[in-house]
């Protein structure tokens, strides 16, 4: 029950980022060009695909591999459904292609997706017909992106439009939100009808190196990452990402969920877990070392907005729509693009302090929630 969660982030809190510098370091150079590869690692390749979003683009990664039917690549995340992308692939799989130009040949040997959002699921289903290959997914991720596609054609329900009209949207905001429900099949092709699960922990054997699975939360339910120790990488797909925070949001279908929680919680585990040599290849922006102190910095960036939320929330009664000011840098327009991705955070900074008993919730005569501190 959802308007299409899409990959946008937005940049690093401004308050956080005037406090000290963040130094990372960006080994790897330049971005391939779409359709185009760039080795980062032995038998790992860096792809770029164009995204039709305010996030121009999203890092793909393929890893040599081997199966009963000989050598290829497993793909790590496949791009949106678009002319574009479908592009790009088919000039990294023709048999002039970079793919084809390798040991392991133009083929796919499986296709792993770090999570659901379209950018990153959208050519699965292209991909495993095509090469007759396996999607691999955590089972939340899968699930939850079928339960999406089904979305496609209707009406947006009246629980979502109640969720939106009590967190204080216009009327001319909720019929945008009706036009524009049901679209997230938009950029995804239809997924396999069977997948293999990957779950928290698992040891993978890919080609000449074994992979863990390590999953975080928030951004998306069961968000999978990957982690090579003798090659020394993470690919780190939304869970971390060098110069944006990931939305962490609150949808209909879930009202009173708290991924922020999950979220920290998740920074704190990859921060106390993973070592901080490790070459990170996150889905947006480019290759960098220095995770430790990416993940302090995120920690940071949410307890500062939740520092101005909970003074915001001193002051008087809130309604979600009126503590934007206290969360985001820019102005969120009240019928824009941005409101349904500013709402869903809002909420989510919101639930964080209800579930912590710190704040209350109020339902107004007008229909609308507000909130205080105790």
């Amino acid at each position: 029950m959802s308007d299409a969660p899409t990959p946008d982030g937005r940049p690093d809190d401004p308050v956080t980022s005037a406090s000290a510098p963040l130094v990372l370091q960006y080994p790897c150079g330049e971005a391939p060009a779409p359709g185009e590869v760039r080795e980062i690692a032995p038998g790992v390749l860096w792809l770029r695909m164009p995204l039709p979003f305010a996030l121009t683009h999203i890092n793909l990664w393929a890893v040599a591999d081997e199966d009963e039917r000989g050598t290829g690549w497993a793909v790590f995340d496949t791009g949106t459904k678009t002319p574009e992308a479908m592009a790009a692939w088919r000039q990294l799989i023709s048999p002039t292609g970079p793919l084809a130009a390798t040991p392991q040949g133009a083929r796919i040997t499986r296709v792993f997706c770090t999570h659901m959002h379209p950018d990153h699921v959208g050519m699965a289903g292209w991909l495993t017909r095509k090469f007759q290959c396996r999607l691999w997914m955590t089972r939340l991720e899968y699930l939850t992106c079928r339960t999406l596609v089904a979305d496609t054609g209707r009406e947006a329900p009246d629980d979502a439009i109640e969720f939106y009209r009590r967190m204080g949207w216009s009327e001319d905001a909720l019929d945008v939100y009706r036009s524009r429900f049901g679209g997230y099949s938009k950029y995804v092709h239809t997924l396999p009808d069977s997948f293999q699960r990957i779950t928290d922990g698992q040891d993978l054997r890919i080609g000449a190196h074994e992979w863990r699975v390590v999953v975080g939360r928030g951004h998306s339910p069961e968000h999978a990452c990957f982690v090579s120790d003798s090659l020394g990488v993470m690919i780190s797909g939304d869970q971390v990402l060098p110069r944006i925070s990931s939305n962490v949001s609150v949808f209909p279908t879930e009202p009173e969920a708290d991924p922020l929680g999950d979220w920290i919680e998740s920074i704190e585990r990859l921060r106390t877990t993973l070592s901080d040599e490790l070459l990170v290849l996150p889905a947006h922006g480019d290759p960098f070392r220095g995770l430790h102190a990416r993940l302090d910095r995120l920690a940071q960036g949410h307890e500062r907005g939740l520092q101005r939320l909970r003074r915001t929330l001193a002051e008087s009664p809130k309604r979600t729509v009126e503590v934007f000011g206290a969360l985001f840098a820019r102005a969120i327009d009240s019928n824009g693009d941005l409101l349904g991705m500013a709402t869903g955070e809002g909420v989510a900074h919101l639930n964080y302090l209800l579930a912590r008993g710190e704040a209350v919730r109020q339902h107004g005569a007008d229909g609308v929630y507000h909130y205080r501190m105790k």
